[in-house]
């Protein structure tokens, strides 16, 4: 027996695991029973009642927390509604519309009303068309709507990110996947946690038409499905997966079946792959259950792609590709570690003991998946990719011409005489706001007049996003009232220290709202004065009042502070938030521990810790009391520069594992840190040009009042920088300003740089920004850096070469006979050493003109790599 619908075919098993969770989360959230369940009574047939009750029943807690019922049933209809107009409605099977149209979220973007709104956009320019084309056509509509660019991981809504027409790939692939399903295609967000051969990660889209899925790059249009700059980077990867917010029971493979969301393993899809077992056992050899950690090396340490649970026998099996994989297990008789070689063995054992490891060293190496050879399959004809070229070049104008409508420096000026405020600071904040500027300048002009400079100082707290999708109103209630606290409660309190802690109303990454006026009226004036009075009230206060619930939410988000006083439940972090944004309402200076996220607030210009009840640690591995010992890294002389999370990173002991905390120090800064007592490991590493990290682990005990003096020291390496091969000049290109050169009229006294760009697409503007970043240590070098961009991006070019933050020693050259000059420079590489068309490509090259390092494609720390090979071939 089945129930049936419209779109949906649920068997009786499928439909009681979700009448018990639905009955789960009612119970759960019975503080809002009308705003969420409430519209139930108002469907009107079988369809939208069992759709609602679906989403109910594996909504997140964040979720609960700050949406209702009326977004539900909107989105429902909707959907319903566009399955029925669409040709291919009724070729999509039920299953696949359940867990790839039906379902609201994507990421951890904010929820907004906008399935019709991008049908009726999109609809009209794929009605006619077929699914694998319409995929096509959706995305070149994605890329006119935005393009890259790196920023924090907030995930913003596909709303947001039309109005400010540049995002990361986390939320241009949130974007293309809303926009699919909104033309009722089955679409999913793929990604890969971590790259094993670079820092950073990747997301993309997975669509699917007539019975099978294809991939591609959202927002930047291929000629073709299954085609984008990250297919190469993706058959190195350990781990490539999607998460469906629901039980799944399809044909791919399950990574974790949790019970609100299942895990869907792509990797086989990508990377060549193998299952490995990890084993378990005691101190006496004996099965041991426990929690196992799957880590990469990342961002200068090791970091988690995965956490699954052993079965009663010890065991917990993954898929993975083939490379390195740390394991990190933990459970009731102790912890373990080790590493494991996918490629060279099926499994690893982990014996846990409860032994914490203190002043010893460990030095080990990660090497991921070897780079694949280039697959020649789905080439494109000239014509197709002239065709498609123009495609991309008109998408890009429609872009532009959008963004002409953001308000420009000339605008900021005259908006900063007009409020009396300075024009430079106004300028970055309308800069960065874009789409969102005229909003923003408007907030200016009301308050800057009886609010003065404050006014300005509250937008420059925000992080750069918030400007991008924070409105008047909300800005209004944290200005308004915060001046209030200054005034009559903080009139001494130091201005930096009151932007920061009390003003900021960002506390960690959730979604910016008003809160300041609705917790004044909530929390009431006897209970805000005895929170003045006496901090620690606030702290009893969500104690007796606030529910951890933990494992619910299944994307990375918090609640805002108002949907969780609401629901006055929700998972620690959330909790967490909360409590900072009371405080800071209420006159208290607050904030989130930048390297571990604890809660303090201020009192006499010091700092506390905020202690929960039901935040108890295990005494064994740590101590979050206000106890601190003092960490002093001795740096041996000839070490790298420290920069602190790419080649240096600590680590705390926890409940059985090492949790990475997060600081913001380099070289340059004093090197002591004041932390918690407790147990720590120092990572230090070196990234090699093929992906592999040698990595140094320093374990060693912070103690109350004490200093520890901790070896700074990284692991040996030594760089052979062969000869390639000879470099061929005789090559002609046109600069920014016209000139045609010749090869030997551009190099460099002590070697020259050969970059081949497409400064529109990810892969080069990582390049491009670590160019910047690393600007004045190219300019110390005697290099020439000669950029070749393709003709039809050279209006790209020359934008990035006028805005002048590029090294001065680096120069945009035209290839004005496509790729001439990368076959002129490369001709005599050997036939194993070359490239082929996966930009960015790099060519190091030494004062005798002889190529001494090549490398091509996508991967983090490029610019960093060239710089190192120069200081070894100059000594």
């Amino acid at each position: 027996m089945s129930q049936q619908t419209l779109s949906m075919t649920l068997d009786d098993k499928t439909i009681l695991q979700m009448e018990e969770k639905f009955q789960y989360k009612r119970e759960l959230a019975k503080g809002k029973e009308k705003e969420l369940f409430g519209t139930l009574n108002e469907a009107q047939t079988e369809d939208e009642e069992l759709a609602l009750e679906y989403l109910l029943a594996y909504m997140p807690l964040n979720d609960l927390a700050d949406y209702d019922g009326t977004l539900l049933l909107n989105h429902v209809r909707e959907a319903f509604h566009i399955q029925s107009v669409v040709p291919w409605g009724e070729r999509v099977p039920a299953s696949l519309f359940l867990h790839f149209i039906l379902p609201y979220r994507i990421n951890n973007e904010n929820i907004e009303d906008i399935r019709g709104v991008f049908f009726d956009e999109i609809y009209p320019r794929v009605q006619d068309l077929s699914m694998a084309d319409a995929i096509l056509e959706t995305n070149h509509w994605c890329h006119e709507k935005a393009n890259y660019i790196g920023n924090d991981p907030r995930t913003v809504s596909p709303l947001t990110l039309i109005r400010t027409a540049l995002g990361r790939c986390g939320e241009q692939s949130t974007l293309a996947v809303a926009a699919l399903r909104s033309i009722g295609i089955p679409a999913r967000q793929v990604y890969t946690p971590l790259w094993a051969h670079s820092d950073s990660n990747h997301a993309w889209v997975e669509a699917w038409a007539d019975g099978k899925w294809y991939f591609f790059g959202a927002c930047e249009p291929e000629p073709k499905l299954n085609q984008g700059w990250f297919e190469n980077p993706a058959k190195r990867a350990m781990l490539i997966h999607t998460k469906v917010g629901a039980n799944y029971n399809g044909p791919e493979e399950i990574t974790l079946a949790h019970p609100w969301y299942s895990e869907l393993n792509l990797t086989n899809l990508y990377a060549e792959t193998k299952t490995i077992q990890v084993r378990c056992t005691d101190e006496e050899g004996q099965p041991a259950q426990a929690k196992v950690q799957f880590q990469l090396f990342n961002f200068g340490g090791l970091r988690n792609i995965l956490v699954k649970e052993t079965d009663e026998q010890g065991i917990a099996a993954l898929t993975l590709g083939l490379g390195d994989v740390y394991i990190s297990a933990y459970g009731a008789k102790g912890w373990g570690f080790g590493k494991c070689d996918v490629k060279a063995t099926d499994g690893i054992t982990i014996s846990l003991t409860k032994k914490i490891p203190v002043d010893t060293e460990v030095d080990f190496k990660m090497v991921p998946p070897f780079e694949p050879t280039d697959d020649a399959n789905m080439k494109v004809t000239a014509a197709e990719r002239q065709k498609h070229n123009d495609r991309v070049k008109n998408g890009a104008n429609i872009r532009g011409s959008y963004e002409a409508t953001f308000l420009t420096e000339k605008d900021a000026h005259k908006l900063a005489d007009e409020c009396s405020l300075p024009k430079t600071r106004v300028w970055e904040v309308l800069k960065k706001a874009r789409g969102n500027s005229h909003e923003i300048a408007a907030f200016l002009k009301e308050y800057s007049k009886p609010y003065k400079e404050w006014s300005l100082r509250l937008l420059e707290v925000l992080n750069e996003k918030d400007l991008t999708d924070t409105f008047r109103p909300t800005l209004a209630d944290h200005l308004i009232q915060a001046m209030i606290v200054k005034d009559s409660i903080l009139p001494e309190l130091d201005d930096e220290i009151f932007a920061q802690y009390i003003l900021r109303p960002r506390v960690d990454f959730e979604m910016l709202t008003s809160y300041r006026s609705y917790f004044l009226k909530e929390f009431g004036v006897e209970k805000v004065e005895a929170a003045l009075d006496h901090p620690p009230f606030l702290v009893d206060f969500l104690d007796r009042e606030f529910e951890i619930v933990e494992g619910v939410n299944y994307f990375r988000g918090s609640a805002t502070p108002v949907g969780s006083f609401k629901l006055k439940k929700g998972d620690t972090l959330s909790r967490n938030i909360l409590f900072v944004a009371l405080a800071r309402t209420i006159g208290i200076p607050a904030r989130l521990e930048l390297s571990d996220k604890r809660p303090q607030y201020m009192v006499d210009g010091l700092w506390k810790n905020v202690q929960f009840r039901n935040s108890a640690i295990d005494p064994n591995t740590a101590d979050f009391s206000d106890q601190i010992g003092f960490a002093l890294w001795e740096k041996e002389h000839a070490a790298e520069p420290i920069k602190y999370g790419e080649n240096v990173t600590i680590a705390r002991f926890e409940k059985g594992s090492y949790q990475s905390l997060f600081f913001k120090f380099d070289e340059a800064e004093q090197q002591k840190l004041a932390l918690p007592t407790g147990y720590y490991r120092l990572t230090t590493s070196i990234r090699l040009n093929d992906g592999t990290a040698l990595i140094r682990f320093r374990y060693f005990q912070v103690k109350a009042n004490a200093e520890t003096t901790v070896p700074l020291q990284f692991p040996k390496h030594v760089y052979d920088v062969p000869v390639i091969a000879e470099a061929n000049l005789d090559y002609q290109a046109e600069s920014v300003d016209g000139t045609m050169l010749n090869g030997v009229q551009n190099i460099g006294a002590k070697g020259t740089t050969f970059v081949w760009l497409e400064p529109d697409r990810e892969p080069s503007k990582h390049l491009l920004r670590e160019l910047r970043e690393m600007k004045a240590e190219w300019e110390a070098l005697d290099v020439q850096i000669n950029g070749f961009v393709r003709e039809e991006k050279w209006g790209t070019a020359q934008q990035l070469q006028a805005a002048g933050d590029l090294p001065n020693n680096m120069m945009l050259l035209k290839e004005t006979i496509s790729e001439e000059a990368l076959n002129v420079i490369g001709q005599t590489i050997p036939a194993g050493k070359k490239v082929g068309n996966e930009w960015p490509i790099v060519y190091v090259v030494d004062e005798n003109q002889q190529i001494r390092h090549i490398s091509e494609g996508y991967k983090l720390g490029i610019s960093k790599e060239a710089i190192d090979i120069y200081k070894q071939i100059l000594g």
